[in-house]
């Protein structure tokens, strides 16, 4: 029905969510590894929950679950979200800020967060409307 939006399944809705959280905890993972940071869970938590608070709150102002795969606008504004809220919430807690820290983290989670929705999008155009395992989301113009 034209002018009609229709919601991602559910299925897709929570892929899309734990896709998103496990590249939020890769950042962090490999923001620690590349430091050779001691203490993997009890620091890997302390390094990602302020990005991991922002993607939720993302995801919430994004509406994300309406069109979890659509990397514009839904991706953009949650990988915004996600970079500008987790960086306030660091800083706010006392974790660095400094140096090249802010830009690696808006490129790394740029990769991450709209990485896979670009090729999310490529496989669903690919295989038709139907996609691979079912019906994929449409959003009516």
């Amino acid at each position: 029905m034209p002018g009609t939006r229709t919601t991602a399944s559910s299925r897709t809705i929570v892929v899309a969510a734990v896709v998103d959280v496990v590249a939020v905890g890769a950042f962090a993972l490999a923001g620690r590894g590349t430091h050779h940071e001691d203490g993997v869970l009890a620091g890997l938590a302390g390094t990602a929950w302020p990005f991991g608070v922002a993607l939720a709150i993302g995801w919430l102002l994004a509406r994300a679950w309406r069109a979890p795969l659509r990397l514009w606008p839904t991706g953009a504004a949650v990988w915004a979200m996600t970079v500008a809220g987790g960086l306030g919430l660091r800083g706010l807690t006392g974790g660095g800020l400094s140096g090249a820290f802010p830009i690696v983290t808006a490129v790394v989670l740029g990769v991450f967060l709209l990485g896979w929705r670009a090729v999310a999008t490529l496989l669903t155009r690919r295989s038709g409307p139907t996609g691979p395992t079912g019906p994929t989301e449409e959003v009516a113009a």
